[in-house]
């Protein structure tokens, strides 16, 4: 009897490999909230993959913003990020890439959570559905191994577009949970407009909260406690965003919820800076 195939790993791909010749600076090195875009985006993969790449140019490779982060570097030629995505299916052939542009300010971590939980492991990829124009966005999409052949077949016919691939080629598409999470900035006037709306909802929309995880929740995650950044205004909203993310098999009526250790409702208003406990079932008397 044939054993099933095993789903492939996922591991992080941050493009950072362009030329930025409309922003006429490197986007990778712009700064929000006192990092870059490369090293938010880094961060942000990180907290849902086990491990994650920058893809450069060789020409990038030693450059002080990317050198002191596992790279990948292009190894087929051509131009564009489909040489990025290409390169790293060819780097780990049994391995499936959550593919992020490094010029993605507003992404959350809500948005990655929900796109690995949708994945569909079984199509060449799995992405978004643009917001402005309705296709595909092949920049935050989880890129599947099967689909290395067929990207190679593409541009050997000429095509250099990985939207269009998307648009030929079997994918699922999600609609985004939010319209603003995948625009990006490729000009001054973009960064300047992004800098003030992240401004005016940096307090609002995202803040940084401690994460406590015992027994079952602790094996699922993978961790007994973490950092992240979220915009869930409440612990019920927070672990429908980390059940999504980790697989929790505990329902929300299985557990209590501590916050800033003292039991707390579930529709209470998180803020910055909490330390957030689920509490689940214990055995024995």
């Amino acid at each position: 009897m044939t054993a099933p195939a095993k789903t492939a790993p996922v591991w992080g791909l941050i493009l950072a490999g362009g030329s930025s010749s409309r922003m006429k600076r490197d986007k990778a090195a712009l700064q929000y909230r006192g990092r870059t875009q490369l090293d938010r985006a880094f961060e942000l993969a990180g907290r849902h993959v086990s491990r994650v790449f920058v893809s450069v140019r060789a020409s990038q490779a030693d450059d002080p913003s990317r050198a002191n982060r596992p790279l990948i570097i292009d190894s087929v030629t051509g131009e564009g990020p489909i040489v990025g995505i290409r390169s790293a299916l060819a780097a780990h052939p049994q391995v499936a890439w959550l593919v992020l542009a490094c010029d993605l300010p507003f992404l959350s971590d809500a948005a990655l959570a929900h796109l690995l939980a949708e994945r569909d492991a079984s199509a060449f990829a799995t992405a978004y559905r643009s917001a402005h124009d309705g296709l595909p966005e092949p920049l935050c999409a989880v890129w599947e191994p099967k689909a290395a052949v067929a990207l190679a077949e593409y541009q050997a016919a000429g095509g250099h577009c990985p939207r269009k691939f998307l648009m030929r080629h079997a994918a699922r598409i999600l609609e985004p949970l939010d319209t603003q999470a995948l625009d990006n900035v490729n000009t001054p006037e973009e960064y300047a407009k992004a800098l003030g709306l992240l401004d005016s909802r940096s307090q609002a929309s995202a803040v940084q909260l401690k994460i406590q995880y015992y027994a079952l929740m602790r094996e699922q995650a993978g961790r007994s406690e973490e950092v992240i950044e979220t915009s869930a205004p409440t612990p019920a909203d927070l672990y429908s965003e980390l059940k999504a993310r980790y697989g929790f098999t505990l329902s929300r009526d299985q557990l209590k919820v501590a916050v800033n250790s003292e039991f707390s409702p579930w529709s209470r208003k998180l803020s910055a800076g909490d330390a957030v406990v689920f509490i689940p079932p214990v055995a024995g008397g």
